[in-house]
C-alpha cells in the first residue's frame, strides 16, 4: 500500500463537517505546528463535500501571493487567481477556497471579511501561523473568521489509526465509568500500543509509516527531521524577537524534563542570562504549538486560572515523540523494553499524559511547595471541585496525593486520580487509572 492510500481518520473530521453545517459559518482558520497533518485533513474533507476546489499554497507557489493587489473583494481575487490558473472552476455554492501557509501571505486574512460577505463560497485557511505573522493575521481578520486549533495525533486517534473501532473504545471507557477492571488481555494490549505511542508520538507520517511497514525503522530519523524543520521554521519565522534565544530554550527542553523539579531556569538556558532577555520567547514557542506550558499554583485552590505564578512553570514538548527524537538514539529501544530510561522515565510519562491533557481542551498546571515536601504532576477540575493528578511511570507511592486529599488546608480537593501501571481502581480516595486510558478522563469527569 502507497502512503497516499491511507488516511489518518482526525477528530478534526467531524469538526470540520459540523462546521460546513453550521449555518453562516464564516471563514476558518486551523491553527497549530507544522506536520501536524492540517493540510491533508483538510484537503480531504475538501475532496469528500465539495465539487470544486482551489488550493492554494503560499510557501510552494508564490505566484499567488499578488492575488489581492487589485482590492480584497471576493471578485478581484477571483480575477487574479484565474489569471494565473485559467483551469479553474469556480461555481458558487460548489467551491470551497483552501488557502495553505497563510503566514507566507499575510494580507490574504484582509480579504476573509469580503468572502464571509459574500457567502457564495467556503474559505479554510491554514497554516503553521508561528510569532507574530498570526497577530497580523488576527488583527487584518478579526470578527470575520472562526480559529481552530490542531494537534498532532492523540491516543485515540492513534488507535482508530490501528484499526480500533469506537465501539471498542467505548467498551473501555464503560470499565472506566463502573469502576471494573480490564482483562489481562485488553490491558496488555493496550499498554503495548500506548508504548508503541509513546516511541512514535503522534506525527501522521510517522504512524503512517509504522502502520504500513509494522516497525519502528525509520521513525527515529523522522522524528529528528522534524525538530530540525521547527528549527528551520524558527529562524524563518521569529520575526522581532533573538531567534538564537528561541532556539536556545527549544535545544533544552529535554535538560530541564531530566532535572529532578522540571523547573525551567533562564539562568540554566545561557550562562548570565536574565529573565528580561527572554522575554516573549518561551510564550512565542507556545503559540507556534511546538511546546506546552505547565504552571506552578500559588494556593492550591480553585479557580485554576487566579491561582498559578506566571514566573514559575514546566516547558513540555507538544509531540511527546520530540521529545524522545531529542534524546539519545537508545532511549527508543529502552522505551520498547521499559528499562533503563533512569531520570527520563518520570519525564516521559509526565510528558505524554501532559499533551494528552491539553488535546482534551486543559490547561495544565502543577504545584511544589518551597520544602519540596508535597508535589503534584497536574491539577483538573469537575463541576464543584479540584483534582490532583499524579502520574507514576509504574506504581510509586503516593505521599502526596493523600496529603493533597486528607489535609483539610485543600477543601477544593474531595477527590483525585492516579495515572500510573496499574489497572482501574478506587480506593476511597482516589481513582487509579492505566495511562493508556488517560485520553477518556475529560468525559469520564463530565460524566461522572
Amino acid at each position: 500500500m502507497e502512503n497516499s492510500e491511507l488516511y489518518l481518520r482526525r477528530k478534526m473530521d467531524d469538526f470540520l463537517s459540523a462546521w460546513k453545517m453550521r449555518p453562516g459559518h464564516m471563514p476558518l482558520v486551523v491553527r497549530g505546528a507544522r506536520q501536524i497533518g492540517k493540510s491533508e485533513t483538510i484537503r480531504r474533507f475538501s475532496d469528500k463535500n465539495y465539487k470544486y476546489k482551489v488550493e492554494i499554497n503560499f510557501a510552494t507557489q508564490p505566484e499567488y501571493r499578488t492575488v489581492c493587489k487589485d482590492g480584497y473583494s471576493v471578485e478581484a481575487i477571483i480575477k487574479n487567481i484565474t489569471l494565473i490558473n485559467p483551469s479553474l472552476i469556480i461555481e458558487p455554492g460548489e467551491t470551497i477556497f483552501f488557502f495553505d501557509e497563510i503566514q507566507d501571505y499575510i494580507e490574504l486574512a484582509t480579504a476573509l471579511k469580503s468572502f464571509r460577505e459574500d457567502g457564495r463560497f467556503d474559505v479554510i485557511c491554514s497554516g503553521s501561523m508561528m510569532g507574530i505573522n498570526y497577530q497580523k493575521i488576527e488583527s487584518n481578520a478579526v470578527g470575520n473568521k472562526e480559529d481552530v486549533e490542531m494537534h498532532s495525533m492523540d491516543f485515540e486517534e492513534f488507535l482508530w489509526a490501528l484499526d480500533y473501532k469506537d465501539e471498542q473504545i467505548d467498551g473501555f471507557y464503560k470499565k472506566m465509568q463502573k469502576i471494573l477492571p480490564l482483562s489481562e488481555t485488553e490491558y496488555n494490549v493496550l499498554l503495548r500500543h500506548f508504548r508503541e505511542y509513546m516511541v512514535l508520538g503522534g506525527m501522521p507520517a510517522i504512524v503512517k509509516q509504522f502502520i504500513l511497514s509494522a516497525s519502528f525503522v525509520g521513525s527515529l530519523n523522522l522524528q529528528r527531521q522534524i525538530l530540525l524543520d521547527y528549527e528551520e521554521d524558527i529562524t524563518k519565522y521569529a520575526n522581532g524577537l533573538d531567534q538564537t534565544k528561541i532556539l536556545n530554550v527549544y535545544r533544552k527542553i529535554a535538560v530541564f524534563l531530566g532535572n529532578e523539579n522540571k523547573k525551567f531556569q533562564i539562568s540554566k538556558v545561557e550562562d548570565g542570562a536574565r529573565n528580561r532577555e527572554y522575554v516573549g520567547v518561551v510564550d512565542w514557542l507556545e503559540r507556534s504549538g511546538i511546546i506546552n506550558i505547565c504552571y506552578c499554583l500559588d494556593r492550591v485552590a480553585l479557580p485554576l486560572k487566579g491561582n498559578y505564578d506566571p514566573n514559575n512553570f514546566r516547558i513540555y514538548f507538544s509531540d511527546t515523540g520530540l521529545l524522545i527524537g531529542s534524546l539519545d538514539d537508545e532511549v527508543q529501544d529502552d522505551l520498547r523494553k521499559n528499562q533503563n530510561l533512569n531520570t527520563y522515565k518520570g519525564a516521559i510519562y509526565e510528558n505524554i499524559v501532559s499533551d494528552i491533557l491539553i488535546k482534551a481542551g486543559y490547561n495544565l498546571y502543577f504545584y511544589r511547595n518551597e520544602k519540596g515536601t508535597i508535589e503534584m504532576d497536574f491539577f483538573v477540575r469537575d463541576k464543584s471541585s479540584l483534582i490532583p493528578v499524579e502520574v507514576k511511570a509504574n506504581d510509586g507511592a503516593t505521599a502526596s496525593l493523600n496529603n493533597l486529599i486528607e489535609s483539610d488546608k485543600y477543601p477544593d480537593i474531595q477527590y483525585g486520580i492516579k495515572f500510573c501501571n496499574k489497572n482501574i481502581g478506587w480506593n476511597g480516595k482516589f481513582y487509579t487509572f492505566p495511562y493508556f486510558l488517560a485520553f477518556l478522563l475529560k468525559r469520564f469527569l463530565a460524566e461522572k
